[in-house]
């Protein structure tokens, strides 16, 4: 490691990460277990999914702006699990979590704009019976599915680092000198 590679990430690094993860755990806690439960006659149903669409779509700027940072501004070095392979399944962790959140934002535009969703907030148009008459709507409930499992791999790696490994990982991520 030279001297020019730091030891943590910048602070937009860190802001953004933790936001992000803040977001995306509401975000799929709203959308695998409370918007299933709320009658599609409900008010509070529409409320829920125009909320669903602003939160996703600022996720999709972060990650944008993250994907932006990593390649303009310097970070660690990648993390050592002490094993090759468990290296490279750390980077393609990563990469997968990016993947598919990308996946979750291009499919929740797609069905932002076939299920009409400005009309169904503006009160336009109904509500849509079942969103899964919408393709993009596969994508967008497997492509969850996917970065939930993917989730709990890149915690448990970080779990793994800093309290069996006791390498200190975590302090990459989170703000100080």
């Amino acid at each position: 490691m030279s001297e020019s590679t730091p030891k943590r990430y910048h602070p937009a690094h860190v802001a953004i990460h933790w936001l992000m993860a803040l977001l995306v755990f509401m975000m799929l806690g709203i959308g695998k277990f409370v918007m299933p439960g709320i009658s599609p006659e409900d008010p509070q149903k529409v409320m829920m999914l125009q909320s669903h669409t602003y939160i996703g779509g600022s996720i999709a700027i972060l990650l944008l702006i993250r994907i932006v940072l990593l390649f303009t501004m310097k970070r660690p070095a990648p993390a050592d699990a002490g094993n090759a392979f468990l290296n490279l399944v750390g980077k393609a962790v990563h990469g997968l979590l990016y993947l598919f959140l990308l996946g979750m934002a291009l499919s929740g535009l797609g069905l932002f704009q076939m299920a009409d969703l400005p009309g169904v907030f503006s009160a336009e148009k109904p509500y849509p019976a079942n969103f899964f008459d919408y393709l993009p709507r596969m994508g967008h409930g497997l492509s969850s599915w996917l970065l939930l499992a993917l989730i709990a791999l890149h915690v448990g790696a970080a779990l793994y680092h800093q309290f069996l490994k006791k390498d200190n990982l975590l302090a990459r991520m989170w703000f100080g000198k």
